[in-house]
C-alpha cells in the first residue's frame, strides 16, 4: 500500500539525496488504541543541506528523528540512508494484506447476490477462484516484501559490516601473502594495521553514519562518566583500543567545539548549559557522521547561548560537510539555519517548501498560524499583529475529497485535497 506522498515526492530523486523518508509512521500503543505520533510523513534531504522540521509540542518533530536514527522500531514505511534502507515497518505491508481479503470477500459476496438463484454455476465458480487466485497472488507479493523489509531493518547493519571486512580482506590477503617470505619486518605492520582495521569495521554499524544532538544537555550525558569516557565512548565500542589515538581525538574535538584540554577530566555537573550541549554536539561528531539529527538543541538554553550554538552548528557544517535535520519549535531560528523547511502538525507533515517562500508565501493554515505568532523588535508592528489560530474542524472540508502531499508550485508541498490546491495554486498566481 502506496502513499501519494512517496510518489511525488520520489519523483526528483537524484545522486545528490543523502536522506529519504517514504511513508514514516510511527503509533504507540495506548490501552486498546493507538497514538498516531508519526502518521505518512515524507520527505528527502540532500546532501549538505540544513532541514528544518517545525511545528509545535507534541507534533511528532522529536518522534520522527527519533525514528530514522533507530531509536523506536518504526511502526510503517521506509528510511533511505545513501540509497540503502535503514529502517522498514510493516504496517503498509499488512493493510494491503487485510486490503486484499476484504476486496476479494465483497466482490465474492456480491458475485452470490448475482447468481443466487443458481448457486452451482461453473461460470460462478471460475470467477469466484479467479478472484481468490488474485487475492492470494497480492498476499503473496506483500509477505515477500514484508519479509525483505524485516531482513534489512534488523540485519542492515552487520551486513554493512561484513561488506567492510571483505572489503580488507580482498584489499590486505593478497599483500600480506606476498610479504610474508619477502619482507618479514614489513608483514608484521601490515599485519598489525589489518587486524586493527578488521576490528574496526566488525564493530562498524551503517546507522553511526547519522548522529544525534538531544534536547536536554543535562539528561543526554551519564553524570557518572567525565567527558573523556563521554565523548569517547563511541570509538571506544566502534573496536578502537589505542589509548593514545583516543586521547588525541577528545582534545582536537573538545577544542573544535570551543572547549579546551582540562575539560576532559571533569564530570557534566562542572559545566554550564551551553557547555553541556557543546560536550553533545563533540560526541557526535567525534563519530566522523555524513549527518546529523539536532533535536531542538538551543531550546533549553538562554538566548546568548543560544545564538553561539547555531553559530557553531553553522561552522561545523561547512568544516566537515555535515548535513543536518535540525528539530525546532522557534520559526525564527530555523528560517536562520534552514535550507528548506517542513511544517508538522498532529503527525503530519503538512507543508515543505525552502525556507524563503516558505516565509514568503505560506499556504497551509496551519502555517500561517503559525508565522502569525512570531514576535518582531517593532512596538508599531507588534501593536497591530494580528494572531491567527488555526481550527482544522472549520479550516478543511475533507468529506468528499480526502487529503494528500501534493506539489502545489516547483518544490512546494502542502497537505490539502483537490478543492484547496485549487485554491493555493489561484493565490499564487498559478
Amino acid at each position: 500500500m502506496i502513499d501519494n506522498n512517496e510518489n511525488i515526492l520520489s519523483k526528483d530523486n537524484s545522486e545528490d539525496v543523502l536522506l529519504r523518508v517514504e511513508n514514516l509512521s510511527q503509533y504507540f500503543k495506548m490501552g486498546r488504541q493507538k497514538l498516531k505520533a508519526v502518521d505518512h510523513v515524507s520527505f528527502d534531504i540532500k546532501k549538505g543541506e540544513v532541514f528544518g522540521l517545525v511545528g509545535e509540542s507534541g507534533c511528532g518533530k522529536t518522534t520522527t528523528g527519533r525514528s530514522i536514527i533507530k531509536l523506536y522500531d518504526i511502526t510503517g514505511g521506509n528510511v533511505y540512508f545513501r540509497d540503502r534502507r535503514i529502517c522498514a515497518g510493516t504496517l503498509d505491508y499488512k493493510e494491503a494484506i487485510k486490503k486484499a481479503k476484504n476486496d476479494c470477500e465483497l466482490q465474492i459476496d456480491l458475485l452470490k447476490d448475482e447468481y443466487k438463484n443458481n448457486p452451482t454455476s461453473e461460470e460462478l465458480k471460475d470467477r469466484i477462484n479467479k478472484l481468490i487466485s488474485v487475492r492470494d497472488t497480492i498476499i503473496a507479493e506483500q509477505k515477500t516484501l514484508m519479509a525483505e523489509a524485516i531482513h534489512d531493518h534488523k540485519h542492515g547493519d552487520s551486513i554493512y559490516a561484513a561488506e567492510l571486512v571483505k572489503q580488507l580482506d580482498d584489499e590486505y590477503l593478497p599483500e600480506l601473502e606476498a610479504l610474508k617470505d619477502s619482507n618479514p619486518e614489513l608483514y608484521k605492520e601490515t599485519l598489525k594495521k589489518y587486524r586493527h582495521e578488521r576490528r574496526v569495521a566488525k564493530h562498524s554499524r551503517f546507522i553511526t553514519r547519522i548522529q544525534m544532538i538531544f534536547q536536554d544537555p543535562i539528561a543526554s550525558l551519564d553524570p557518572r562518566m567525565t567527558v573523556r569516557e563521554i565523548i569517547s565512548e563511541g570509538l571506544v565500542i566502534k573496536g578502537i583500543k589505542d589509548k593514545e589515538y583516543i586521547d588525541n581525538k577528545v582534545y582536537e574535538i573538545l577544542e573544535t567545539v570551543g572547549l579546551v584540554r582540562e575539560h576532559a577530566d571533569r564530570y557534566p555537573h562542572e559545566f554550564s548549559g551551553g557547555q553541556r550541549q557543546r560536550i553533545g554536539i563533540a560526541r557526535a561528531v567525534v563519530m566522523e557522521p555524513e549527518m546529523i539529527i539536532a533535536d531542538e538543541p538551543v531550546s533549553a538554553l538562554d538566548v546568548s547561548i543560544q545564538a553561539q550554538v547555531i553559530n557553531l552548528l553553522n561552522d561545523l557544517r561547512k568544516k566537515l560537510g555535515l548535513t543536518i535535520l535540525f528539530i525546532a519549535h522557534d520559526l525564527s531560528v530555523v528560517k536562520y539555519f534552514s535550507d528548506r523547511i517542513g511544517v508538522m502538525y498532529f503527525g503530519k507533515l503538512v507543508e515543505l517548501a525552502s525556507s524563503d517562500e516558505l516565509f514568503a508565501h505560506p499556504l497551509h493554515p496551519y502555517t500561517r498560524s503559525l508565522l502569525s505568532a512570531i514576535p518582531l523588535p517593532d512596538p508599531h508592528y507588534e501593536k497591530g499583529r494580528i494572531r491567527k489560530t488555526y481550527n482544522p474542524i472549520a479550516e478543511h472540508d475533507y468529506s468528499v475529497s480526502q487529503p494528500s502531499l501534493r506539489e502545489v508550485s516547483p518544490n512546494h508541498f502542502v497537505y490539502c485535497n483537490d478543492e484547496e490546491e485549487l485554491k493555493y495554486k489561484k493565490e499564487l498566481g498559478l
